[in-house]
This record gives C-alpha cells, sequence and structure tokens, in this order.
C-alpha cells in the first residue's frame, strides 16, 4: 500500500477516534437545570392570623316575660338609643292589680288582728266576758254569805228551813253561772293566745302575697335597666306572651366583643392584648379596632372545622357594628422591623427544620446549589424571617420544573429583575 495513502488512514481513524470519545462523553452528561434565584433582603414582617367572627354585647340586659299576659303597649323603636329607667313596653296587667288590691286589704285586716291580740284581744269583748264572770261571783258569794246566815237564824228558831232552800237553790244556780262564765272566760283568752301566735304568720303570709303581686305589676312595666342602645324588640302590641318568652334585649354597644373562630394550627401562637382589625363586608371600607382578650383554653368543632373562640374587645363608638353580625377578623399576633427576610418559596420544612438551596459559584463559572439549614422565627404570607444560617446577599434557588438537590448544577435564568429579588443573572 502506498505510504501516503496509509498514513491518511491512520490520521483519519485517530480523527473518528478522537471525536467518538468526545461524543461519548457529551452524551453522559446530565442536563444543567435552569433555574431562578432571588437574594434575601431586609424587610417589615408581620405575622397575622385571619379567621371569621361574630359580634356580642359585652354585658347585655335580657328581658324576658315575668308572666302570661298581651303586650299593651310599645313606647321604643329597635335600635333606638335609651336612657336608663325610660319606659319600653307595657304588659297588660289589670288583673294583678285587681288582686293586688284584695291582698292589700287583707294585710291591713291581718296587722290589725295582730294588734289587737298583741293588746289581750278586743276591748269590748274582753271586758264583757270580765265583768259577767265577777257579777256572777259576786252574786254566788252574797248567796254563800246568806246561806250561812240562815243556818245561824234556824239555830236560833229566827228562820225556817224553807228560806235556806229557796236561798241555796239560788246558791246553787249561782255556781253554775260562775263556772259556765269562768269556762267562757278561759275560752275567750286560749283564743286570745291562739290570735297572738297565728296573727303574725296570717300578717306574713299577707305580706308575701302582696309582694309577689306587686312584683307582677312592676313586671309589666319593663323599663331600660341602664343607658344603652335597644338592638333587638322582637314583640309588637297585640302579641301574647308566655313566662321566660323574650321581650326585648339592650347594651352599651360603644365597645362590643367579637368572638373569634381560630383554626386550632393557630392557636400557640395568641396572646392577650395583641392588635386586632374588624372588618364587615356590608362596610368594605371600614376597619373597626381593638385587642385580644381572652385566650381560648378548650377546642371545639364548628363544621368541618376544629377552632377555638378567641374574645376580642372591638371599640364601636359610631355604633355601626351590630350585635349577632358575621365579621372578618385580622390579629397581628407578632411584629418585626427590618428583619432578613427569604421567600416561603425557598424553605423547605422538614419536621421542625428548615433549608434552603443556596446558589454557589465555582471555577469556570460553575454554579452549584448548596443544602443549608436556616433557623426561622416569624412568618407572614409571603417570607420568613430568617435568624441564622444565611448572610445578606446570597441568593437563593426558586424551585422550578427540577427537584433541588445539594450539589445540584444550575443555571440561573433570571430575565425579569421585577419577578425575582436580586440583580438578575445570565449565567
Amino acid at each position: 500500500m502506498d505510504r501516503r495513502l496509509r498514513n491518511r488512514i491512520l490520521i483519519f481513524l485517530l480523527a473518528a477516534t478522537v471525536l467518538a470519545l468526545i461524543l461519548i462523553k457529551v452524551s453522559g452528561r446530565q442536563p444543567v437545570a435552569k433555574i431562578s434565584a432571588v437574594t434575601p433582603i431586609r424587610e417589615n414582617i408581620i405575622a397575622s392570623i385571619s379567621s371569621n367572627g361574630k359580634v356580642e354585647p359585652i354585658s347585655p340586659f335580657v328581658m324576658r316575660a315575668q308572666l302570661d299576659t298581651f303586650v299593651e303597649k310599645i313606647r321604643v323603636a329597635e335600635g333606638q338609643a335609651v336612657k336608663k329607667g325610660q319606659p319600653l313596653l307595657e304588659l297588660n296587667v289589670k288583673d294583678a292589680e285587681a288582686q293586688l288590691a284584695q291582698a292589700r286589704s287583707k294585710l291591713l285586716q291581718a296587722q290589725n288582728d295582730l294588734r289587737v291580740a298583741q293588746s289581750g284581744g278586743r276591748p269590748d269583748a274582753a271586758a264583757q266576758a270580765a265583768g259577767a264572770l265577777a257579777t256572777a261571783i259576786a252574786q254566788r258569794d252574797r248567796l254563800q254569805r246568806s246561806h250561812e246566815a240562815l243556818i245561824r237564824l234556824i239555830a236560833e228558831h229566827a228562820a225556817t228551813k224553807d228560806e235556806l232552800s229557796a236561798n241555796d237553790l239560788e246558791l246553787t244556780r249561782a255556781q253554775a253561772e260562775v263556772t259556765r262564765l269562768t269556762a267562757a272566760k278561759q275560752e275567750f283568752d286560749r283564743g286570745v293566745n291562739l290570735d297572738t301566735n297565728q296573727a303574725p304568720l296570717l300578717v306574713q303570709q299577707a305580706q308575701s302575697e302582696v309582694a309577689a303581686l306587686e312584683e307582677k305589676v312592676r313586671n309589666g312595666h319593663i323599663n331600660a335597666p341602664s343607658d344603652g342602645t335597644l338592638y333587638s324588640l322582637p314583640v309588637k302590641a297585640g302579641d301574647y306572651v308566655k313566662v321566660g318568652d323574650l321581650l326585648a334585649e339592650m347594651a352599651n354597644l360603644r365597645q362590643v366583643r367579637v368572638r373569634a373562630f381560630i383554626d386550632e394550627p393557630e392557636l400557640g401562637a395568641l396572646e392577650p392584648d395583641e392588635p386586632v382589625k374588624i372588618t364587615w363586608d356590608a362596610l368594605p371600607n371600614r376597619v373597626w379596632l381593638g385587642k385580644t382578650e381572652t385566650i381560648p383554653k378548650q377546642v371545639v368543632a364548628r363544621g368541618a372545622r376544629s377552632v377555638g373562640e378567641l374574645l376580642c374587645t372591638v371599640n364601636n363608638v359610631k355604633l355601626e357594628l351590630l350585635p349577632n353580625i358575621n365579621v372578618n377578623v385580622r390579629i397581628n399576633s407578632k411584629e418585626r422591623d427590618n428583619v432578613l427576610a427569604v421567600p416561603r418559596g425557598t424553605v423547605e420544612a422538614e419536621g421542625n427544620r428548615y433549608f434552603v438551596y443556596v446558589v454557589k459559584r465555582g471555577d469556570f463559572e460553575k454554579t452549584k446549589l448548596e443544602k443549608r439549614e436556616i433557623h426561622v422565627r416569624i412568618a407572614d404570607s409571603t417570607n420568613y424571617e430568617v435568624t441564622s444560617g444565611l448572610q445578606q446577599g446570597e441568593m437563593l434557588a426558586l424551585p422550578g420544573d427540577f427537584d433541588l438537590k445539594d450539589g445540584m448544577a444550575v443555571k440561573i435564568m433570571n430575565t425579569d429583575a421585577s419577578s425575582v429579588r436580586g440583580r438578575p443573572d445570565a449565567n
């Protein structure tokens, strides 16, 4: 074979081998992941809790019917501001008023009977009983003396036995009358003693009856127990109400309570005296301010949710928040100023540990990811506060089409500086 041809073949084979090796090496390389990255910056973070709630009066006055009757008059309108003692409505208590008049008359009689019993009975009856007995005793004693005198006269033959018999008959009758009148006087005294014991009880019973009827009549006149707003008046004139039926509700609504329903995972962040913002869909441009008051001590089921009921005190100077309306609640549980913040999307949570992927530049423009643990404190809806593990200016990988891994080769593809934090990098 010609030497020149052979050398050309060897050169060709050598070039083909080198090319094959290059192709094999290139075909075995993993593609470089194209990702976006951000740079942590310092900013203010407010960790808030958002939920729903219901408005309640703080110290409501609930007025209920204390008797079965009709509503006679309504003197106010629902939603009206009222003063303490102002008449609200009237119930029909005519029957109770008539019964009260009779009961007062019975009380006066019972009190008079008590005074009579305590003074020894009615004076005329006491005098009559005592006088009759005294007269009978005097008559008996006179006849007894006549009996003794007649016996002496008979012995002296100055009187007859017929005269003695006639006197003894009158004496027997007088003694019987004394016995009868003594028994009557004793019965009168026993009656006085019995009246003395019973009269106080009868007076007490009459007083109780009068007090109950007076209370019943008072319960027919419903007055405002304090200054406030009458926010519920479910009855109207002519309605029949039974004992226990709701008549009216009122309270001072310049400060109200909001019962906020906080989901169980967020309960641990709650503390007393934290600022609260209340909004109401019916007045979308208004915000009411308050503070947390009573932290939930238990969790209850509310529909499909498991919640704690947080009580908040809210200022309502213009009386715009009404009892029982549904409102939106936002609680600023933590606030930190000028802290190092990273987007939530850059952070991976593994149990109680948090990690980020830091973009590390190496030799020959090689860029790889470093998985690094960080420590965080509070978070809002978009950011975590980083307390350690990361320096300001370091770049963090954002998740995308690739699963991020430690040591992974990447290419930063930020092209829109407004969409990420940090400067664009087109490595």
